[in-house]
């Protein structure tokens, strides 16, 4: 009986409606209909204000139905709301309110709503004000460093806690060396007081506990791995085991980590011993190829060393051989450096262009993310090898891509003092390396290209900061900071952002603003030995040529069109400068030499009998090159 008055009750469940059993007598309400419940209101809603934009952040709302949120934004301190935006993603937890065309002090109230896939609104959150103000230089600094962090902090992997590889790919791929890239950046976030040191302590336990058990091969981990299971993710067909480069930059972060968390406690003693076994693990002596003069970048399991590529010249590389010599279990002969990464005979060069010595490497300086890649952790500030400082080297390398840029031969939208830097990024193309041939060179720039070189050129780094921000800002300022890459002649900005390219920025903004990353790494004991080993001697050009600064440069007029150039600056203490132009052929005129106080000053140049074009002025003193500073002749225009 019992049976079959359940099996009754289904039937007439579907057939009529819902049916209620009450005190022995059955009742059935009419057709079924589901109740559709509202989503859950947004909590935790809160903004940060800054010069030209508003940040939002909030809770996701743990339902899966829930796909996007209305963002509601009052202009009448929070009488009216108006919907400003629909921010698509149900683990969405920002939104930007760009503000920059009203100026600073703009006044604004928000508040959301969560969206089901539905159609069906939650209520209103609770309302929060914002007032944007202007910023300081070091105010800028802290916004873009950040903005950068938060790539590596909440869009890291959730399982592994490493670098996906970029924002707008397969965000199940995870990149070695933009993971080493991105355990720098929690080191930066926890000095900064972005993220508490505890939670950076987890989270590290959480990635070397997931390294300890990835696919490695002879200790060398690949270029890309499974960030759910740490199985390879080939990068190309032969490229499907070892990767030692990006195990370097990897080995790098994970060193600096080591120094830093130095508290004696259980889980920062468990993050210090696995970094310790993970690099006790590498074997970079295997990567000799049968016991042979050179460092290979590649070796597969499958394929052998079909990839065949023998590190040698200046390239992003450099750092490779110095943790090789530093290995305290498989470790190779400092030699090693001059028969592998010098080994060629035009390692050094004399190339000289816009005034600047290269040293080393391509003749034009490559792209400059070899200026940043290999000195997140190494500070090269007081080391030189047989050819030279790098830290000049690099600085060099940024001069010049200055001054490409301000000459501009190939006439590109945008390029100039404050919109610079040409590196490996993606492109209108899609992702390739940009320098100064102009083959070269399409008129893209990576933000990452002039802001990872602040330790080499601060003042012209800055500047070109507060371009991309002030002047771009609107279409090139996403949750992450800034973007790619753009390129203003084709209209064009990413979408994306990668690892390997906002990494460096935080990395050497901090090194540039306290040295931490520079200080940790090199407080290893194996690699002052290593540089040693490696022919390195102690040098101090990387510092004592460091410039002082020269506040609010201004050259005028501009062009010149009587042979009389004018210099206004301020100097911080008083200096004997040393003014010489440099022609586009490199040539070095000396014009003046001269004692100024501290203060404001003017200088005045005779340029008269020079051809018109397009020339520059280095001021120079005691402390090496103060600015550069780029002008026209244009005698025509008298």
């Amino acid at each position: 009986m019992k049976k079959m008055f359940t099996k009754f009750l289904a039937k007439s469940r579907k057939a009529t409606g819902l049916c209620l059993l009450m005190l022995g007598s059955f009742f059935c309400s009419g057709p079924a209909q589901v109740i559709a419940q509202q989503p859950a209101v947004p909590q935790g809603l809160n903004t940060v204000a800054y010069e030209q934009h508003v940040v939002l952040k909030w809770t996701a709302v743990v339902d899966p139905e829930v796909t996007s949120y209305q963002v509601f934004r009052s202009e009448d301190g929070g009488n009216n709301y108006t919907l400003l935006k629909t921010v698509y993603g149900n683990a969405s937890t920002y939104a930007i309110d760009w503000t920059g065309d009203e100026g600073v002090g703009v006044q604004r109230s928000y508040r959301l709503k969560a969206v089901k896939n539905n159609g069906l609104l939650s209520d209103f959150s609770n309302a929060v004000a914002a007032q944007t103000y202007a910023m300081g230089d070091e105010a800028l600094l802290d916004m873009v460093q950040e903005a950068s962090f938060r790539y590596f902090w909440d869009f890291g992997h959730p399982v592994s806690g490493l670098a996906r590889e970029r924002s707008n790919g397969n965000n199940n791929i995870v990149t070695t060396g933009g993971s080493g890239f991105g355990i720098m950046a929690i080191l930066v976030g926890v000095e900064r007081g972005w993220v508490s040191r505890e939670d950076a302590v987890n989270r590290m336990i959480k990635i070397v506990s997931f390294l300890q058990f990835a696919d490695r091969f002879h200790g060398v981990y690949p270029h890309w791995m499974n960030g759910t299971n740490g199985d390879v993710v080939p990068f190309s067909q032969f490229d499907n085991g070892a990767d030692l480069v990006e195990t370097a930059f990897l080995i790098q972060g994970l060193l600096a980590a080591r120094q830093y968390f130095d508290q004696n406690t259980p889980l920062e003693n468990a993050v210090r011993d696995a970094i310790t076994g993970i690099w006790e693990d590498v074997e970079w002596d295997w990567f000799r190829k049968d016991g042979g003069p050179v460092l290979y970048w590649h070796w597969s399991p499958n394929y052998a060393w079909a990839m065949n590529f023998p590190l040698r010249g200046f390239y992003e590389a450099q750092i490779v051989y110095i943790l090789a010599a530093a290995s305290p279990t498989h470790g190779v002969p400092g030699s090693l450096y001059q028969s592998g990464w010098t080994a060629n005979s035009n390692y050094c060069t004399g190339a000289v262009l816009y005034g600047h010595p290269l040293f080393c490497g391509s003749p034009v300086g490559g792209p400059l993310f070899w200026a940043h890649y290999s000195y997140l952790g190494f500070d090269p500030r007081n080391w030189k090898d047989f050819c030279c400082n790098y830290f000049v080297r690099n600085r060099n390398h940024s001069l010049i891509q200055l001054a490409y840029a301000q000459s501009n031969p190939e006439n590109h939208p945008g390029y100039g003092a404050n919109c610079w830097g040409l590196t490996a990024c993606d492109g209108p193309n899609g992702y390739s390396a940009h320098d100064i041939l102009p083959q070269n060179d399409d008129g893209t720039v990576a933000p990452t290209a002039a802001l990872s070189s602040m330790p080499y050129l601060p003042a012209e780094s800055i500047a070109a900061l507060k371009y991309f921000y002030r002047n771009l800002g609107e279409n090139l300022w996403g949750n992450y900071g800034f973007y790619d890459a753009f390129n203003e002649g084709l209209g064009w900005t990413a979408n994306s952002y990668l690892a390997i390219d906002q990494g460096p920025i935080i990395g050497m903004i901090e090194n540039y603003r306290s040295g931490l990353l520079w200080e940790k790494f090199m407080q290893n004991p194996e690699i002052e030995p290593a540089l040693l080993a490696c022919g390195f001697v102690p040098d101090n050009s990387g510092t004592e040529n460091l410039p002082i600064n020269v506040v609010s440069l201004k050259v005028y007029p501009n062009p010149v069109t009587n042979g009389r150039l004018n210099l206004s600056f301020s100097l911080e203490q008083q200096e004997r400068l040393v003014f010489t132009l440099i022609d586009v052929a490199g040539k070095h005129t000396l014009l003046q030499q001269q004692q100024y106080p501290v203060g404001p000053n003017i200088a005045t140049l005779d340029v008269s009998g020079l051809a018109d074009g397009v020339y520059w002025i280095h001021l120079a003193g005691k402390y090496g090159i103060l600015s550069l500073a780029a002008f026209q002749i244009n005698t025509a225009g008298h």
